[in-house]
C-alpha cells in the first residue's frame, strides 16, 4: 500500500523497503549519518502508517477505562498519555497513545497491528462509542534538539508545549494537531495532518536548515538507544506489562481497581513479580547479536535477545532481552551466543542514552 508521501521519498532519494504492509524509506544518505543528524539537529520522520483513531460518544471516559489500563479522571484536556491493550490474559497486544481533545480521545496505534487493534476496540466498546480510522490523514514526527527552533518558525505557539502535551496549530496554513511527543528519546513533536497536504508540509519543514529526511532504519537504532519497545519484538501477547517493563502503562488507580481485559494476571504480576524481566545490555567488542540469540549466565540458557544493533552514540553495540528475572540486576555479567560464539555482555540501565524530553 501506498502512504501520502511515497512519491515525495522516492524523490529525495529515500530507498524503499516494504513495513508494516507499507512501501517505506528505510533511509536516504545512510542510517548512522541520518541517526547521529537526529541527535545534533533534527530529523523528519514520516510514520504515516501509524493508526490514528478518534473515539467519542455518550460514556467514553467509561468504555475506554474499560478497554485499556489507563486512568482518565486525571487525564486533562490535551494531554498525551501512553497506555497499553491487552488481552484477556493479559498479555501486550499493542502500545498506543490516548489524547483527550474537547469531544473525546485521539489514540494512535502502531501500523502493524492497527487493523486488528481497530477489531479489538469494536468488540471492547459499547454500540453508543464511536471508532473513526482517521485514515485521511498523515502524521509526521520532527525529532532532535533543534527540532522545536525549526517548527515555531512555521507554527508560532509549539515552543511553548512541553513533554506530552498537545494542541491545535497552523503550519504553513494547514491545520495540524502538534504533540510534544515522539521515539526517538529525543525533544521533538509529532505532527497530524490532512493526508493531501503532506508533501506540502514535508517541503515547509525540509526547508528550514535544521531538518533531514530520516528513515526507519535510523528510527530503529534511536528507539533502541533510547530504551524504547518495539511491537513484535520486545513486547508481544505472550508477555504482560510488568515482565516487559511496561508498568508505567497501567496507572495505579487502575492497578489497585482492576476492571480492564488481564486485570487479574497483571495485578499478580505486579504482587508476585514475573520470571523473567526486559533488561538492557552491552556487548563488548564490536559484533552486534541480533533478536533471536540466546543469552546465558555461565553454561546455562537464560533468555533470548529481542532487539539488537550497534549504537552510533556509544560507538558499541546494544541489545534488549528478556532474562530470569534473577540475573535482572544492572552489572550482571552475562554471555550471548552469536553463530555458535559466545560473547561477554553486561546487563545496562536503560536508556543507554539518557532521554532529553523537554518537561
Amino acid at each position: 500500500m501506498l502512504l501520502p508521501l511515497d512519491g515525495w521519498h522516492r524523490d529525495h532519494g529515500g530507498r524503499m523497503v516494504e513495513f508494516a504492509g507499507y512501501m517505506m524509506p528505510v533511509q536516504y544518505e545512510g542510517i548512522m549519518a541520518e541517526h547521529l543528524w537526529t541527535r545534533e539537529s533534527a530529523g523528519l520522520f514520516d510514520v504515516s502508517h501509524m493508526g490514528q483513531l478518534f473515539i467519542s460518544g455518550e460514556g467514553v471516559d467509561a468504555a475506554l477505562e474499560a478497554a485499556l489500563p489507563i486512568d482518565l479522571s486525571t487525564l486533562k484536556l490535551a494531554s498525551v498519555r501512553y497506555s497499553l491493550l491487552l488481552d484477556e490474559n493479559g498479555g501486550v497486544l499493542d502500545d498506543l497513545m490516548v489524547t483527550r481533545q474537547e469531544d473525546g480521545f485521539y489514540v494512535v496505534v502502531n501500523g502493524a497491528t492497527k487493523w486488528d487493534d481497530i477489531a479489538t476496540f469494536h468488540e471492547l466498546l459499547p454500540e453508543d462509542v464511536t471508532l473513526n480510522h482517521l485514515d485521511d490523514r498523515a502524521l509526521l514526527a520532527l525529532q532532535g534538539p533543534k527540532a522545536v527552533d525549526a517548527l515555531e518558525r512555521l507554527a508560532p505557539g509549539v515552543a511553548a508545549l512541553t513533554f506530552m502535551k498537545s494542541g491545535r496549530f497552523t503550519l504553513g496554513g494547514v491545520e495540524a494537531w502538534i504533540s510534544r511527543s515522539g521515539y526517538t528519546g529525543e525533544d521533538g513533536f509529532e505532527i497530524s495532518i490532512p493526508g493531501d497536504a503532506a508533501a506540502e508540509v514535508a517541503d515547509l519543514l525540509l526547508a528550514q536548515s535544521e531538518v533531514k529526511p530520516i528513515g526507519l532504519g535510523a528510527r530503529d537504532s534511536l528507539r533502541l538507544e533510547a530504551g524504547l519497545p518495539l511491537y513484535g519484538h520486545d513486547m508481544d501477547p505472550e508477555r504482560g506489562p510488568v515482565e516487559a517493563g511496561l508498568a508505567f502503562g497501567v496507572n495505579k488507580r487502575r492497578r489497585l481497581e482492576g476492571g480492564f481485559p488481564g486485570a487479574e494476571r497483571v495485578q499478580r504480576d505486579f504482587a508476585e513479580g514475573t520470571a523473567q524481566k526486559r533488561i538492557g545490555l552491552k556487548l563488548e567488542g564490536r559484533q552486534a547479536a541480533r533478536e533471536g540469540a540466546k543469552v546465558f549466565h555461565g553454561e546455562q540458557e537464560v533468555g533470548i535477545v529481542t532487539s539488537g544493533g550497534f549504537s552510533p552514540s556509544l560507538q558499541h553495540p546494544i541489545a534488549m532481552a528478556y532474562v530470569d528475572a534473577a540475573l535482572a540486576a544492572d552489572g550482571t555479567a552475562l554471555s550471548i551466543d552469536i553463530r555458535g560464539k559466545k560473547l561477554g555482555a553486561t546487563v545496562a540501565a536503560m536508556p543507554f542514552v539518557p532521554n532529553r524530553y523537554h518537561r
